[in-house]
């Protein structure tokens, strides 16, 4: 259990793992058998579930309600009242329902009053717009956004849009961000799903 922040009206069960410099809000509830590692954020109202890994620095807005079978690495945002879902065929009466994982990726962000779908990944550095119903597969630094989610693109790490492409070869799509000049490596069959 590492030296954590938690308000007073945060409620964190027993068997859970809390790393240094994170800080919970209030009315957060943190389930037993969770992992929330350094330097996180998590606000007002959160709610994680049991066997929950979220792992460093990531921002969890308010009112966020992420599920047991969800798997969060570094740097992830989730915006204020993002939903995960761990069931595909719901129902009040079933007791032998089965987990079905989701995993967010390292440096994703998922705006405000998404849903995410369960059994998906979204990759590494993807953007999903506010408002989405994500229910497939998110590629790395892929900018979706709808409902359903769809691809509109691909973003920077910076989280600008890519717009200047510089290089195609046989496996890669180059782009340069026009903001912090970084050059971003986009796997070409990612790239053809946009369809051009």
């Amino acid at each position: 259990m590492g030296s954590y922040q938690a308000h007073p009206t945060a409620h964190v069960e027993n068997n859970s793992k809390i790393g240094d410099n994170t800080r919970i809000w209030h009315f957060s509830h943190i389930r037993e058998n969770s992992e929330i590692g350094k330097n996180c954020n998590l606000g007002k109202g959160v709610y994680i579930d049991t066997n929950v890994k979220i792992q460093n620095n990531v921002k969890i807005q308010n009112n966020v309600s992420v599920y047991a079978g969800v798997e969060v690495e570094d740097d992830v945002f989730l915006g204020p009242h993002v939903v995960f879902t761990n069931d595909l065929y719901p129902r009040a009466f079933n007791n032998n329902w089965k987990i079905v994982r989701t995993k967010v990726k390292k440096g994703a962000s998922i705006g405000a009053n998404s849903t995410v779908v369960c059994g998906i990944t979204v990759g590494n550095y993807a953007m999903i717009g506010s408002g989405s119903v994500v229910t497939k597969d998110v590629p790395d630094y892929a900018l979706v956004y709808g409902n359903p989610a769809r691809l509109n693109g691909f973003v920077c790490t910076c989280g600008k849009k890519l717009e200047s492409m510089i290089e195609k070869t046989e496996k890669l799509v180059k782009y340069r961000c026009s903001k912090c000049n970084t050059i971003v490596e986009i796997k070409k069959e990612d790239h053809e799903l946009l369809g051009d």
